[in-house]
């Protein structure tokens, strides 16, 4: 058991390390903390909007629209801060594919709904379908980056490195 906790303390303190990861983890943690203010303080408006989506059942819809938001919030100071840091990753991955999959299967049926993003105000277009989906396609690549440089080129990189160890002798 010391030795997992070893190993992620490892993880996290080396997260931050490189300027370009340093970036992608700010922007992010911003984006997550930014985009759960308004659905907040409008539980029932951020619900309609989850309502608009066609995916979820009824029962819930009003779930959603309490949780989301706090786990979006979590996961931003999360980001930001490093606490937990592999864990956030790996929700905030989570929850941004599963945001762009239910924008990409709502275009795919035609429908246009608003986003409900960062505004819970059905007067605030904000933008078309398409640019949802070109927004949420960075959000995405940037999830997907912080994913890679976490979990998979730190297990490249020590599988490289016990290659290239000389056999020991005895």
């Amino acid at each position: 058991m010391s030795r997992l906790i070893e190993m992620i303390g490892r993880t996290v303190r080396s997260a931050g390390s490189s300027p370009v990861l340093l970036v992608v983890r700010l922007f992010l943690g911003a984006v997550f903390v930014y985009a759960n203010l308004d659905k907040i303080l409008h539980p029932q408006a951020f619900a309609e909007m989850v309502y608009n989506y066609q995916i979820l059942p009824d029962v819930l819809i009003n779930l959603t629209a309490i949780v989301l938001p706090w786990l979006e919030l979590l996961l931003g100071l999360c980001l930001l801060s490093r606490l937990l840091f592999p864990g956030a990753v790996f929700l905030a991955n989570i929850l941004l594919l599963t945001f762009f999959g239910a924008l990409v299967f709502n275009i795919s049926r035609g429908l246009d709904v608003h986003c409900g993003c960062f505004s819970t105000s059905a007067t605030d277009s904000g933008g078309s379908m398409m640019w949802y989906l070109l927004r949420d396609g960075v959000f995405v690549l940037s999830g997907l980056y912080l994913w890679w440089s976490i979990f998979l080129s730190k297990r490249r990189a020590g599988a490289v490195q016990s290659q290239h160890r000389a056999p020991v002798l005895r």
